[in-house]
């Protein structure tokens, strides 16, 4: 991988589960910007979910994407990377603060209008020091109060091809939690830090995962980290509009490999926005 590319990007699939259509369409993407400007395309396993992730997942996946005709530079896991999450988390430790309660407790707790994502509101944050250290032995992950983390950066944007200059929000998403009771970094935290660590200039990845860069951009501000370009592109949806699921009978990557089916023409196709029948791009 060479040091002087000025353009790096990657694509940082789950082992949790086979690769879909919509994976395919991210990592074409990614691997076409980066060798469209002679940069380079990195492959980033995001394992740390212990009770999901599975080996036999990772074969699949270097195979589909082998498949597809997509070469990488280098390939790495989160799984070895926790030092890097470790340190960062010590860095936001005045801003953190330890969450005791169940999901079960927090469903209970929360309520949203339809269609809108709950905020949780605080609980924990409110536990009095005391409390906090009488409870410690308790399961918990780690929140970072959102309030303090942003009126400790200010004012924060970020430049997304596909939306032109966004104004981030991180407020409100509200406590976001950095560490998992059941995971030593939440997607939030590592994401951030393996994009910057790994020298990632331009970030590929679905309109789906839009909204989070407001928290990434946050955590960007607060770590000193750069701030990559953004490319949210449209998912691949169903004939009744819906994200790629199984309810739509979408076959895994693996499936049509094994079928015999051509990968780089199927790539090629994904480039030109040709979908199989049934299927097609929805709103960026």
């Amino acid at each position: 991988m060479s040091a002087a590319a000025d353009i790096v990007t990657r694509f940082a699939p789950s082992p949790t589960g086979r690769l879909h259509l919509g994976h395919a369409l991210s990592a074409v993407r990614a691997h076409d910007l980066a060798r469209d400007g002679g940069g380079c395309f990195l492959l980033r396993i995001e394992d740390i979910d212990g009770t999901r992730s599975r080996p036999e997942h990772v074969d699949t996946i270097l195979r589909d994407l082998a498949w597809l005709g997509l070469e990488w530079d280098d390939l790495s896991f989160q799984s070895q990377r926790l030092n890097l999450y470790a340190a960062a988390q010590g860095r936001l430790a005045d801003l953190l603060y330890p969450c005791f309660c169940t999901r079960a407790e927090i469903a209970a707790s929360l309520s949203a209008p339809h269609g809108a994502t709950p905020v949780y509101p605080g609980t924990c944050r409110h536990l009095s020091p005391a409390d906090r250290r009488v409870r410690m032995g308790q399961p918990h992950s780690w929140r970072i109060d959102m309030a303090r983390a942003v009126e400790r950066t200010g004012p924060l944007t970020w430049h997304d091809e596909y939306a032109g200059e966004v104004s981030a929000d991180p407020l409100s998403h509200g406590d976001v939690i950095l560490a998992r009771k059941d995971a030593p970094a939440s997607y939030h935290l590592a994401v951030t830090v393996d994009d910057a660590a790994q020298g990632v200039s331009d970030v590929v990845r679905g309109v789906d995962l839009f909204d989070a860069t407001h928290v990434h951009r946050l955590l960007q501000a607060l770590l000193g980290l750069p701030t990559p370009r953004y490319h949210h592109h449209p998912l691949i949806v169903g004939a009744d509009g819906q994200r790629l699921a199984k309810r739509h009978g979408a076959p895994a990557l693996a499936a049509l490999r094994e079928g015999g089916a051509d990968g780089r023409a199927l790539a090629d196709a994904l480039r030109r926005n040709m979908l199989p029948a049934g299927f097609r791009l929805g709103e960026a």
